[in-house]
């Protein structure tokens, strides 16, 4: 019997925050992959071994989870004063789809050192020992983001006592600086594509929920957490075990994405599930994280629990505490609200792993919001580094 041999690509699987993917150097895609496409969505879904009604990606490098079903390309800019066009596809894990419409903020700190350990960086820009900051482009949203890599004897330093929860081991800090992260808008509209900084949201099905909608970093959908039946401090199993609370977050994305304009109709979020991330805050309280690590409610400005793919996510996404952390500098805001009220620079926020700060420079010109930068620190790793193999006719 005929049958079609295997291929292979150079690829490195890389652990960026709290998340984790296959990277890509654009020249070493085959041909037809180099461009966007059905045969790009088709490799990369192969890749992590999506769709897969099993739901656990045995059968690829992906993971079954939103944090892991990730694929990255990365080549040298094309945008003047950058060094790397970095762009990002979230691989559905039970549907025949990859969605571009948004970064992963996490695997951003990947891009930052996969940059230098690919070669795409300029080797003069490399110091023997130091920081290298790598100017990286983000192209699925086309933002800058400048992550400032450590680097020992001329190569990216990996292993450091950094700690980052969510993450099982320390590692090397890597700095974020997420550069005018507020979305342009798909209406051309501002940082709150409402104009408001608080709507009534009607979601059929539930009624009105008083709802913050921002384009920070992601476009993000923020409720009251006891305005849905929660108290903010809920781990994983709570919410993605029960598939009637799963069904309600994902009406209120919906409703959310409908009011942002990111849709036209509500069968249109069937083929965006990356965008938006819908969100809820509450005032700080203790708990339990993941690992059994004590949350002290008095260490905490808010809580904060968020969904990406339609699951709660174990930690926090980068681009989704770059929301958090703009929506924090706005008073007014659920997510300032939540933490206390007031102007403010920065806020450290408990997620379901333990707890996370960022920082954000919010200013208001001429009755509008916007933010000029958001930082925070994460870390990377590769994990393993070679070729991945797929079926030569599997795209």
């Amino acid at each position: 019997m005929s049958h079609v041999p295997q291929i292979k690509i150079p690829a490195t699987y890389i652990r960026g925050g709290t998340s984790k993917g296959v990277f890509f150097r654009l020249q070493d895609l085959p041909e037809r992959c180099q461009v966007p496409g059905a045969a790009r969505d088709q490799l990369f879904m192969r890749v992590i071994g999506s769709p897969d009604p099993y739901a656990a990606h045995i059968d690829g490098m992906g993971c079954a989870t939103s944090s892991t079903s990730k694929c990255v390309i990365l080549a040298k800019s094309a945008v003047p004063e950058h060094d790397v066009d970095y762009l990002y596809g979230q691989v559905s894990i039970d549907s025949a789809f990859v969605d571009w419409s948004g970064n992963c903020g996490n695997l951003s700190t990947a891009a930052g050192a996969f940059a230098i350990h690919a070669g795409l960086v300029d080797p003069a820009r490399i110091p023997a020992n130091g920081t290298c900051v790598v100017r990286i482009w983000q192209a699925n949203i086309q933002k800058t983001i400048i992550a400032h890599v450590p680097v020992t004897a001329g190569q990216v330093q990996e292993t450091g006592d950094f700690e980052l929860d969510g993450v099982t081991f320390p590692a090397a800090e890597i700095v974020l600086e997420f550069l005018d992260p507020s979305d342009d808008g798909e209406e051309g509209g501002s940082m709150f594509p409402t104009g408001n900084l608080v709507d009534d949201l009607e979601v059929p099905g539930i009624g009105t929920l008083k709802a913050t909608m921002i384009s920070a970093g992601i476009p993000t959908v923020f409720v009251n957490a006891e305005d849905i039946g929660y108290t903010g401090s809920e781990l994983r199993e709570a919410i993605n075990t029960d598939p009637q609370a799963l069904a309600k977050f994902e009406q209120i994305r919906i409703a959310g994405a409908l009011r942002m304009g990111l849709i036209k109709t509500p069968e249109e979020a069937a083929k965006r599930q990356h965008t938006p991330k819908i969100a809820f805050v509450a005032k700080p309280k203790d708990y339990l994280a993941s690992s059994g690590k004590a949350i002290v409610a008095g260490e905490i400005d808010l809580l904060v629990r968020a969904l990406s793919m339609g699951k709660l996510h174990h930690a926090m996404m980068g681009t989704c505490a770059v929301a958090i952390g703009t929506a924090a500098a706005v008073p007014g805001t659920l997510v300032n609200l939540a933490a206390g009220g007031g102007a403010r620079t920065a806020v450290r926020f408990g997620h379901p792993s333990g707890t996370l700060r960022v920082g954000a420079e919010a200013v208001q010109v001429n009755g509008d919001w916007t933010v000029t930068k958001a930082i925070m620190s994460r870390s990377a790793r590769v994990l393993m580094e070679g070729w991945v193999r797929v079926p030569g006719d599997a795209f």
